[in-house]
């Protein structure tokens, strides 16, 4: 073999056993590194075992990783339903309801055939029967009040409401309006979490929205409230009541934070835990959350408070005008151009309209700021209002327009 050949094939040996001895010490490293920070566990010969425990690494330095790790997930959310979790309570009500039948008592009234055809030969019967239901609700006062909806505790003939650490107390409803859907629940103890209360006027479109809830805190282990998350997608929406007649829902929080059965009652909090809203219904075709929820905004709430615990009930506002749709031939009788707004066609004496010195015959055009051209939009534009409140009414009069504060007052009894 010539000279130079075998020259070539040593140096390729030489090469690849460089090479070789290279990725020997490189894997090494690594496996040492890797052994390094490993957690293991000491058998009884003091020999360490590569079993998660003691480590060979100082455990000083593993604490700090742990808990770096648990910083980095600890983000506003998480912040906000730690402090508004321990306030929200579960709501267990039992309700009385009167089932009224017609047929014959005993077993023969549930026979199809007779219930069928011979119904109405029958004396109505009537019988009560209790249901539980279950809502939620929030402390919003260390003397033991808290709010929730209407509808949880309507008609209840025992509240039992259970805290997040287990404490189980008897409740009171002081008062509730079906008009607002706002209730407040007293109870008794010592030490109780409270949640603060926020802000909702201020509120930005996109912002985050935490719904807090916990509606099954008698009949699940874990007593801990559900937290879904989402954001304020609008504000100011007036929603007409169903089976409520001229009721409307206003002003209301939409969100897209799941609000699922039984949460009815308990807070939507902002990214800081505070209470924005009370959480009340939602729109599902199914039952479940589709992602539009309301809530009744807390400053609504705030206003109506102290009205409910000091009377039990929400006072019923007194204007004093009797009005109607104007018409295109009253307009023209009245000889107003315009046929937005509605007719003052009748003003109670020593009413706190007539004291504001609104006579009959005068167009209505706006109130507080707002205008309104028919009867509908005019109540929708006053619902809400309390006794002491002072409304502003523009007035068409003789063509010129004026406007009128008037106080209002409680409906005489």
């Amino acid at each position: 073999m010539p000279r130079l050949v075998r020259l070539s094939i040593i140096a390729l040996i030489c090469a690849l056993a460089g090479v070789s001895f290279g990725l020997y010490r490189t894997t090494s490293a690594l496996r040492e590194t890797q052994e390094a920070s490993v957690p293991r566990s000491a058998d009884a010969g003091g020999r360490l075992g590569g079993q998660p425990g003691a480590t060979g690494v100082p455990s000083e330095t593993v604490a700090a990783a742990y808990s770096e790790v648990g910083q980095s997930r600890r983000n506003a959310i998480v912040s906000a339903a730690e402090r508004a979790g321990p306030a929200t309570v579960s709501i267990t009500v039992v309700k009385r309801q009167v089932v009224r039948r017609r047929g014959l008592p005993g077993a023969i009234l549930e026979d199809e055939f007779f219930e069928r055809f011979f119904r109405g030969y029958f004396p109505e019967r009537s019988y009560e029967r209790q249901y539980e239901s279950y809502g939620s609700g929030v402390i919003i006062d260390g003397d033991g009040y808290l709010l929730t909806n209407d509808h949880v505790v309507h008609n209840a003939a025992a509240v039992r409401v259970m805290l997040t650490d287990g404490r189980e107390f008897d409740g009171r409803v002081l008062g509730g309006d079906p008009q607002f859907d706002l209730a407040v629940v007293k109870i008794d103890g010592d030490d109780l979490p409270v949640a603060p209360l926020g802000n909702s006027d201020g509120l930005m479109i996109g912002e985050w929205a935490i719904a807090v809830g916990n509606p099954f805190g008698q009949l699940l282990n874990d007593r801990q409230p559900t937290v879904t998350a989402g954001v304020v997608s609008a504000v100011h929406r007036d929603i007409q009541a169903e089976g409520q007649g001229q009721g409307v829902y206003k002003d209301m929080i939409q969100t897209d934070a799941a609000i699922n059965p039984g949460n009815s009652g308990g807070p939507l909090v902002n990214s800081r835990g505070e209470v924005i809203g009370i959480n009340t219904f939602i729109f599902s075709s199914g039952g479940g959350s589709i992602g539009i929820g309301f809530a009744i905004p807390i400053n609504i709430a705030k206003q109506i408070i102290n009205e409910l615990i000091e009377y039990g009930r929400i006072r019923d506002a007194w204007v004093g005008i009797q009005v109607q749709d104007l018409t295109a031939a009253i307009a023209r009788g009245l000889g107003v151009e315009d046929v937005r707004g509605v007719l003052a066609s009748f003003v109670e004496p020593e009413s706190p309209a007539a004291r504001a010195g609104i006579r009959a015959g005068d167009v209505i055009v706006g109130v507080n700021g707002d205008p309104v051209d028919n009867v509908r939009r005019a109540r929708r534009a006053i619902f809400g209002a309390r006794v002491d409140d002072v409304v502003t009414l523009t007035i068409l009069r003789k063509g010129e327009r004026k406007d009128f504060d008037l106080k209002l007052e409680e409906v005489p009894r």
